[in-house]
């Protein structure tokens, strides 16, 4: 299995007639996504790498005889008007790709996703994988590569990948992949302080799936979601094994780390605070981000020559 997207799910692009929905319908289409159509307004009629285009999100819908994921590829400024549209044609999963997303739109969203039962990922978001099924989003950069540089689930020996950091979702992949180990779904939930899914969502759907034996995180100073996490496991709501690296060690109150949601407040959102929640909970924090391959071999009870 995977969590939130395989090849059965239905996928549209909004936005499908830019440059950048063209070259990730591409990419998409190349893993093995099931996208079943596009929408630009005004340019319904055309056609994207086989592809047909509509004007709206709803004319997909209706055509496609339901949709189940929406990848949203437009100006920062017209993500807010893309989401909605897409939530209320009746869609439980919008993916927003863009950054620079205002912060007052995202909390905008986020209100229609839970008016409307749905659920988002992003903004700022490289997107999502399930190695050897389908990508939604841009993660891999081109399908012959994604192929290449993660492995498929392998019994026993499969993780789950979740980051705040698009590079480093697909560098965690790529090295737990080259140590042996399968992958079940990377996850970029993405990089801004207002975002849909979060580790400990993502958490959840790993610990449902059969598939997935441990998960890995590259969590970030800055936020709750690695603590929010780490209170999910001292619940009991999530007991499969958890190897996980903070990035952002020497940042100091009011640093930003690279993202927009990395920034520590006060005593708020430390790297010492989330690695004490986190190892307190029973995950196996490392120091440095080259040993999380050899930490996840160790979680699954598996030598890296074995997993090889």
């Amino acid at each position: 299995m995977a969590i939130i997207i395989d090849e059965t799910r239905k996928v549209i692009v909004q936005g499908i007639t830019g440059r950048e929905g063209r070259a990730r319908t591409r990419l998409m289409r190349g893993v093995g996504t099931n996208v079943v159509g596009g929408c630009t307004p005004g340019k319904g009629g055309q056609d994207v790498e086989g592809v047909p285009v509509y004007d709206t999100v709803g004319e997909v819908v209706e055509a496609a005889g339901g949709v189940d994921i929406s990848v949203v590829f437009v100006p920062a400024r017209l993500v807010k008007g893309a989401a909605i549209e897409a939530f209320e044609a009746g869609v439980k999963l919008v993916m927003l790709v863009p950054d620079r997303v205002p912060l007052w739109d995202a909390m905008t969203i986020a209100e229609c996703a839970a008016a409307h039962d749905a659920e988002f990922i992003g903004p700022n978001t490289l997107g999502v994988i399930s190695p050897g099924r389908a990508v939604i989003g841009m993660i891999g950069g081109r399908a012959d590569s994604a192929r290449r540089w993660f492995n498929q689930p392998s019994p026993g020996k499969t993780v789950g990948v979740m980051s705040r950091s698009g590079g480093m979702s697909s560098s965690c992949g790529y090295y737990l992949s080259r140590a042996g180990l399968g992958i079940s779904t990377i996850c970029h939930v993405g990089g801004d302080s207002v975002l849909g899914l979060t580790f400990p969502e993502v958490a959840l759907k790993f610990q449902d799936d059969p598939e997935t034996d441990a998960i890995v995180l590259f969590g970030e100073i800055g936020g709750s979601m690695e603590e929010r996490l780490a209170d999910l496991m001292k619940a009991g709501r999530v007991t499969k094994p958890v190897i996980a690296y903070i990035g952002g060690k020497a940042a100091k109150e009011g640093t930003r780390f690279s993202h927009a949601g990395a920034i520590i407040e006060g005593d708020r959102g430390t790297h010492a605070g989330k690695v004490k929640a986190l190892t307190e909970a029973g995950a196996a924090v490392v120091d440095g981000f080259g040993d999380l391959p050899e930490a996840a071999c160790v979680a699954l009870g598996v030598s890296m020559e074995a997993a090889s």
